[in-house]
């Protein structure tokens, strides 16, 4: 029986899901499922990722955390729709809260959605929530085997990030290690490695292009 209960829960988030991504395909929005541990640096990322895009990408964030609109309030400041979504308990966003706050968004014009999920490497892996892709995001402060220890996030990920590399001469960190361990899971995965901080964001800003204007070009051939 609880795995029957399981199961139906996890059908029908992934029908919302579905009719999230039917309306943001329609739409002509790329759409982003940011998943990484507390403290990786995701919100700052976003803020870098922003302030950048800011009169170039016409973007909304849907921002989830157990407690607090800290987050939303940071995002704020470059960009004008912003969601925040408080799971209390709950250890991810699911399908549903994100349809909601999807809600209170604007959608025309937008041309990017970001869902910076709750902090935490594993639950938030497991549900869709209507995104084009998941981005997995590992920081250097949290250590050289964290992709080797998450691997479903390794596997799940359209690209994965690798924040805070201007700690690398700081903190004991095998980088040659973790692109094994990421290579060895994901050999063509794209790996990222950037500074939030120092708004090393090269590489990360091109993919982000690259998606917004292929899916802006794909809803156009539909229509």
């Amino acid at each position: 029986m609880q795995i029957s209960i399981v199961e139906n829960v996890l059908k029908l988030n992934d029908e919302i899901a579905g009719l999230n991504r039917e309306r943001l395909r329609g739409a002509g929005v790329f759409t982003f499922n940011l998943i990484g541990a507390p403290g990786s640096g995701k919100t700052m990322l976003l803020e870098a990722t922003l302030r950048r895009l800011k009169g170039r990408v016409r973007a909304a964030v849907c921002v989830g955390d157990l407690t607090t609109a800290r987050d939303a309030h940071r995002l704020a400041h470059w960009c004008d729709q912003v969601v925040q979504v408080n799971t209390g308990k709950g250890c991810h966003l699911d399908a549903n809260q994100v349809r909601q706050a999807m809600q209170r968004i604007d959608f025309r014009g937008v041309e990017l959605f970001i869902i910076e999920n709750v902090g935490n490497l594993i639950c938030p892996v497991g549900f869709d929530l209507g995104q084009d892709v998941k981005v997995g995001m590992f920081s250097v402060s949290e250590g050289d085997d964290k992709a080797a220890k998450h691997p479903y996030l390794v596997q799940e990920a359209a690209v994965l990030l690798l924040n805070k590399t201007d700690l690398l001469p700081y903190v004991p960190f095998d980088l040659e290690q973790f692109r094994a361990d990421v290579r060895g899971l994901k050999p063509r995965v794209p790996l990222i490695e950037v500074s939030a901080k120092n708004d090393d964001l090269a590489g990360w800003l091109d993919w982000v292009n690259q998606q917004v204007d292929a899916t802006g070009r794909g809803a156009a051939e539909r229509r």
